[in-house]
């Protein structure tokens, strides 16, 4: 019997799960979501580790040996990280070699800190890739303007990368630009171009959350009626970005020598306006060739009650641009809500990595006092 995953998956979108821990891989839950719900990946990030090192038994014995082999915080956070995305790559294998390293995939990031810091990125991505030591790991780097130039670098050093925080179409061209570089790069050193993998994390909810705020602030009807729209509006033309720029010359030579294109991946998928259906920004991003990272809540009511129709992203077009003509005609700067959304979305990872450190303080000094007994 056909479940709605299944048929998402045979719509050609890979279901990648939006949340790692150990719990999760040693419980049995990941391998059991991948055979279950068509889960072909997993992305992480700092808020994730943050939420997974805070509650639960799981790297209580990890932490007290690292306390006493006096690993300082950074080095204690990369041990551990690294441990478990090591441990998803060997259970995404099977997937991974089934689709021809197309799927299979689990991300993880470098340093937020780094974020406006090309070499330090860069030096940081190396050195994870190195850490983790599977093929089928990712590389989160986020799409700053310091991340563009460590993207083609990473690329070109033959290492894939998921490019995260994406808002807005401007930026997202630039990405395209920064990966096919990088292929450009890796061909040029004698790299297989055909293993390297990216993908391109545009991010959804957030663009909503934040263009709801400025129309309610207009207050008319013509800003009411354009609520909650924004969001797969700019998704589709993303869509349609990708389309055109992989037709052109320059990414159809690498193609045909063997790239591969980078997929869109749609990120911030659990819808947060209660108004809005909990599939939206699932049903209605339908396309062959892209990737819907989703919270396990967005997972399990796709799974429940989603309703696939097969593509929907790409007869959408002219409608994405009308509202996009209607926001600007309603006084809404699209360009300064998206780059609003960049820089918060940065800040976030800062304080959640700082969490993060604070919370592998406190666990290290409770495992040296342990150790002390």
């Amino acid at each position: 019997m056909s479940t709605p995953t299944a048929d998402l998956a045979a719509a050609g979108v890979s279901i990648w799960l939006d949340d790692l821990s150990r719990q999760r891989i040693q419980s049995g839950n990941l391998a059991e979501l991948i055979e279950a719900r068509n889960v072909s990946g997993v992305t992480t990030n700092p808020t994730i580790f943050a939420g997974a090192l805070s509650k639960g038994e799981a790297y209580e014995g990890q932490v007290q040996e690292l306390a006493a082999a006096g690993a300082d915080v950074d080095e204690a956070i990369f041990s551990i990280t690294t441990d478990d995305v090591r441990d998803a790559c060997d259970i995404f294998l099977p997937v991974f070699e089934a689709t021809n390293g197309v799927d299979g995939r689990v991300s993880i990031e470098v340093s937020p800190d780094l974020a406006h810091d090309t070499e330090g990125t860069v030096a940081q991505a190396k050195d994870l890739s190195a850490r983790v030591d599977r093929k089928n790991v990712l590389i989160k780097i986020p799409a700053t303007k310091a991340g563009l130039p460590a993207i083609t670098e990473v690329i070109g050093a033959g290492i894939s990368v998921n490019v995260t925080l994406i808002f807005s179409l401007e930026r997202y061209e630039e990405v395209i630009d920064a990966y096919l570089a990088g292929v450009e790069k890796a061909q040029a050193a004698g790299h297989d171009i055909s293993t390297l993998q990216s993908v391109a994390s545009f991010f959804v909810s957030r663009v909503d959350t934040e263009i709801d705020k400025r129309l309610a602030a207009l207050g008319t009807d013509e800003a009411a009626e354009l609520k909650g729209k924004a969001g797969i509006a700019n998704a589709r033309l993303a869509y349609e970005l990708f389309e055109k720029k992989f037709a052109e010359p320059r990414a159809k030579e690498l193609l045909d020598a063997g790239a591969t294109v980078q997929r869109p991946l749609w990120a911030s998928t659990g819808v947060k306006d209660p108004a809005l259906p909990d599939t939206l920004y699932v049903t209605e991003l339908v396309a062959p060739g892209t990737v819907n990272t989703m919270p396990e809540k967005t997972l399990e009511a796709t799974f429940d009650h989603g309703v696939i129709t097969g593509d929907t992203v790409t007869g959408g077009y002219a409608e994405a641009h009308e509202v996009f003509d209607r926001l600007a005609a309603a006084g809404v700067d699209v360009a300064d809500a998206t780059q609003t959304l960049e820089d918060e979305g940065v800040e976030k990872f800062i304080a959640s990595w700082h969490e993060l450190q604070d919370t592998v303080k406190t666990a290290l000094e409770a495992g040296s006092a342990q150790a002390a007994k």
